[in-house]
């Protein structure tokens, strides 16, 4: 043998490249090709098969961006092929090096049959095995002319994104059209000379295994003819028996393969395109089941398996089949993976009830697993909402990608902002596209940090995103790995079946507390601001709609719309899809977003008004409806009075310039240039804004991240900020209470109004941007003079406190975070919050002031905008509509309830009746109602989900105004719990822990 090891690798590689690999197919023919464009939008499967096709050769340029056409393949398997296996080898132009990001098909038999999906890494079709010759062979390819949008270095802009912007200009070559004799004895050798090769790579260069390999290789390689490698595969593969057979040590690590295909639900194609996506890979992951004994495939997003039952029934078919021999494994139990940290609370919730309920409806099948691999980071209030669920594992592996900090753990229980833990897995493979490469098991085996306690980690094994998902050489790949000297053991295993191995090993892991916060990736929480705005609103809406809707029904018998909200809750929370709801998709995915929840908007609204017509009757008496959780005006939560006097605000000149608002309550000085110089609360004789510094301040920074155009903001965007302290014009408005102020810069223009309401804490401050800036970013600022080494920031059913300082690097990681409604600053006895009706990014920074006055400043900022150019290149330019308020004196309760109030704005209905009372009410403003709705059996029993928002415990009263039977306390699908809380008549006795989330159903009596 050579005694330089790195010539028998050298060797290794180019016998594998240049005559081994060739050799699959030693002998094949060409077929018969033609082809038909649709002429738009892709066809039913009967049309595409029944188009006229025209001829095309191979080597011609097909498919202009976003287009499908429909190949027809004959030609006849030649007689002296008999015994042997063929199969069609059929290039549409890949680049294998791009699996999931560029053309794909889906081969159908001429009756319109599904077989399988075509890939860059999966291009065979099996003609038969053996064959006997003489076989006519015709097949149709549904080929998708996706164009490829991802081009790592660099990110360059581009108008292929649309459909409406990227022309008609051929994007791939016709490669290959064959039919080809398969060599599976050389296939194996392939195999073989790979597994070996990863992984004598990988071991130790003093290490006794390795040349054990070496060894083996070179003498398989020596008994290589390369001229007739078909006729010596079986003695090149005798020379690997021995070292292919020896065993593992007892000690290796042992990883659970899960056969995987990430697929996200829009990204660089359209949700249209992804429900073809979904198909293609279903239909190869079936038919893989049905070739591979032992092969698991677990497939999460209730939607994609909705998308297949309801445009490919006849993969469903296959599915349901597989599914029932417990083969193919429904995961996850979301409706999508969704993005975790922007969602409110009952979104998230329905999230898991609808998916849950779709595979429990359609398999009987109860998910105990979370799976959000690819999800950007996730908010501490998700724990709960699992266990609320009913499940009780989460599997996640982006935070791999963080860049500062190296997350500690592998396997941990989570802790979330109530106490609820989670047991966790976060795969130490550090990726969800595993191809079982010798690299990826030994990198697994190394990385993995809880050895000498566990031993197990999980391997989401196959090509995403349309590349095909697992594929025969993996299965191959993984077969020799199950029991191999020198690498970690693998066998193919369920999600459940990995879970239970795992807390079995290991029933003690440690915690992590909080949020699970992704360093990178943070800019998602502001680009493409109105996908942001349409999703915030849409969810209070559908509150706004179940409330009423179910107050009407209860109190009139109105009927209550259950399929129009299921239908209109499963589309927000596709759309909260974690590259739609975080920005990061092309422009035709947001241009969609923007049109359906325009629709959806109306669809709610209708009901809404519907509903509150119903309750209010007909008359000339004003009503005020208050959908949000906390009295207002007089106007009880839930329920309309009629509007009372709402006194007065005094609007007079500054001296030196400016505007004085004054309530009696708040004193707003606004300066000549529209800035805040002060916010002085009355009552508390305290000034809001630090000295010297001024509030409603817009700042702009440059935004050129070194990478992820939408994705990221990199700290360095700090070193730089424009302050956009002039106004065009600051002036009364016009209802001569407010006052609007404009400024123009670069190639855009602001106009903002300020108001200070009668009787109100708070500073509503209304903006609008015409925006028209590339790579840049705008913030709001509030520099407050609050002492705080912390800060409170909303998030699902509750709130999360953050550092305001950078005492270690994983403080500083947090340079842009999330909220919800609200973020929340203060000193012992007196804050202030900051409220929002629809963004989510901020950024909170503790400053020592310089000026001879002790003290620091906390500076809160809001992200308003940002302009990257990459999926998008056109992301938010257009006018933008935000509105935020600045409450000075507020507690944590305070910053809930203006939370609330400011995106549940009052509506105002003419009707007879004297009021409308609540249906429920709970008599403490820490315990909130998150929403109100019938249940979704049709039984009409009524179904009230709340959650303690102030942090602290507290008993409660929650007293309904309609006849109940009983009270059951519920899991988020309102399936009963063993616990009850106390009942008597009307009410009901609630005793809460901080931030405690309960779902009650209340069974109404009926009238005999």
């Amino acid at each position: 043998m050579h005694d330089d090891r790195s010539l028998v690798e050298a060797r290794l590689k180019r016998v594998l490249d240049e005559r081994v690999r060739p050799a699959v197919y030693p002998e094949s023919v060409p077929l018969e090709v033609a082809v038909w464009h649709a002429p738009g939008e892709p066809v039913p499967v009967a049309e595409g098969l029944a188009a006229e096709p025209e001829p095309i050769q191979v080597g011609a340029r097909w498919g202009a961006p976003w287009g499908t056409s429909w190949f027809r393949v004959t030609g006849t398997v030649p007689e002296a092929w008999a015994g042997r296996t063929v199969e069609a080898l059929l290039d549409l132009g890949f680049d294998e090096n791009m699996p999931g990001f560029q053309c794909e098909g889906l081969v159908h038999r001429p009756d319109g049959t599904p077989v399988k999906g075509l890939n860059p890494r999966n291009q065979w079709v099996r003609i038969g095995a053996p064959v006997e010759g003489g076989e006519r062979v015709r097949l149709h390819i549904e080929a998708a002319s996706n164009p490829v949008i991802l081009d790592y270095h660099p990110f360059l802009p581009t108008q292929l994104g649309d459909k409406e912007t990227a022309g008609s200009e051929p994007q791939y070559t016709l490669t290959r059209m064959d039919l080809a004799v398969f060599d599976e004895n050389v296939w194996q050798l392939v195999i073989d000379l790979e597994v070996l090769g990863e992984l004598m790579a990988e071991l130790p260069v003093e290490s006794a295994r390795r040349w054990e390999i070496l060894r083996a290789v070179d003498k398989a390689l020596d008994a290589i003819d390369l001229q007739d490698v078909n006729g010596t595969a079986s003695r090149a593969r005798s020379r690997l028996t021995d070292v292919l057979a020896a065993p593992a040590v007892p000690s290796a690590h042992r990883i659970s393969a899960v056969g995987h295909a990430h697929i996200d639900s829009a990204w660089l194609w359209p949700l249209r395109e992804t429900v073809r996506k979904v198909a293609r890979t279903t239909a190869n992951m079936t038919a893989l089941i049905e070739d591979e004994p032992d092969f698991v495939f677990a497939m999460s997003q209730a939607q994609q398996w909705a998308w297949v039952k309801e445009h490919r029934p006849e993969v469903w078919a296959r599915v349901k089949k597989a599914v029932a021999e417990g083969r193919f494994v429904p995961a996850g139990g979301m409706w999508v993976e969704s993005d975790t940290n922007m969602p409110g609370s009952e979104a998230m919730a329905r999230q898991f009830v609808h998916g849950k309920r779709f595979f429990l409806d359609e398999f009987g099948i109860e998910n105990d697993e979370a799976w959000l691999p690819d999800t950007f980071g996730f908010a501490a209030g998700l724990p709960q909402i699992i266990r609320a669920a009913g499940s009780k594992w989460l599997l996640t592996q982006k935070i791999s990608w963080s860049r500062t900090n190296k997350f500690p753990h592998h396997t941990f229980w989570w802790e979330g902002i109530d106490g609820t833990r989670i047991f966790t897995h976060f795969p130490p493979v550090d990726t969800y596209n595993c191809s079982m490469k010798g690299s990826e098991i030994a990198h697994a085996a190394r990385n993995f940090k809880d050895k000498g306690v566990a031993r197990h980690s999980l391997a989401p094994t196959g090509w995403g995103d349309g590349g095909g998902g697992t594929t025969r050489e993996m299965v191959a790949k993984a077969a020799r790995l199950r029991d191999l000297e020198g690498s970690a053991t693998v066998v193919w295993e369920t999600p459940e079946a990995f879970f239970r191995k795992a807390e079995a090993e290991h029933p003690d892991p440690p915690v992590w507390v909080g949020e699970l916060y992704l360093e990178l990736h943070r800019a998602t929480l502001t680009s493409q601001a109105r996908t942001k705005q349409g999703n915030r609103r849409s969810e209070h809406l559908l509150r706004e709609a179940e409330l009423w809707a179910a107050t009407a029904a209860v109190r009139t018998g109105f009927p209550y719309p259950y399929e129009e909200l299921d239908r209109i809750w499963k589309t927000v929370l596709l759309h909260q899809f974690h590259d739609i709801l975080p920005g990061s998709s092309i422009a035709w995915v947001h241009r969609e977003a923007r049109a359906t929840y325009e629709r959806l908007a109306g669809e709610l609204t209708a009901i809404i008004e519907s509903a509150q017509r119903a309750l209010a009757g007909e008359g000339e008496t004003e009503l005020v409806f208050n959908a949000a959780p906390h009295s207002r005006e007089g106007v009880p939560a839930g329920g309309a009075r009629p509007r009372v006097s709402e006194g007065r605000t005094a609007l007079t000149a500054r001296p030196g310039g400016g505007f004085v608002l004054d309530n009696g309550l708040l004193r707003i000085e606004i300066d000549p240039q529209g800035l805040v110089v002060s916010a002085y609360d009355i009552g508390a004789d305290r000034e809001t804004i630090a000295p010297g510094r001024a509030a409603n301040l817009l700042q702009l920074h440059p935004d050129f991240p070194n990478m992820w155009d939408a994705w990221d903001v990199d700290e360095f965007y700090r070193h730089t900020v424009t302050d956009l302290t002039e106004a065009d014009e600051i002036a009364p408005a016009d209802d001569g209470a407010s006052v609007r102020i404009v400024r123009s810069f670069g190639a855009s223009r602001v106009t903002q109004r300020l108001s200070l309401a009668p009787g109100e804490r708070r500073l509503l401050i209304d903006t609008e941007v015409d925006w028209h800036e590339r790579e840049k970013f705008l913030k709001l600022a509030f520099p407050l003079d609050v002492h705080a080494e912390r800060y409170a920031s909303e998030t699902q059913f509750g709130h999360f406190h953050r550092p305001t300082h950078t005492n270690t690097s994983w403080e500083a990681a947090k340079f842009e975070a999330c909220n919800h409604r609200f973020v929340h600053v203060e000193e012992p006895g007196w804050g202030v919050a900051v409220v929002n009706d629809s963004t989510y990014g901020h950024d909170v920074t503790r400053t020592v002031r310089t000026d001879g006055d002790r003290g620091t400043t906390t500076t809160v900022r809001v992200s308003l905008l940002r302009a990257p150019r990459f999926p998008d290149p056109e992301t938010d330019q257009g006018v933008h509509r935000f509105r935020h308020a600045l409450v000075p004196g507020a507690d944590i309760g305070d910053a809930v309830r203006e939370g609330w109030r400011v995106n549940l704005p009052a509506r105002r209905v003419t009707g007879g009746v004297a009021e409308v009372a609540p249906l429920v009410a709970v008599d403490r403003d820490a315990v909130v109602v998150t929403a109100l709705k019938l249940a979704d059996d049709g039984s009409g029993d009524v179904v009230v989900r709340l959650h303690e928002a102030h942090g602290g415990r507290v008993r409660a009263t929650l007293t309904a105004d309609f006849e109940f039977a009983d009270v059951t306390a519920t899991d988020l699908l309102e399936r009963p719990l063993p616990e009850t809380p106390p009942y008597d008549g009307r009410r009901v006795a609630l005793r809460l822990r901080p931030f405690e989330l309960v779902t009650l159903r209340l069974r109404r009596v009926r009238a005999q």
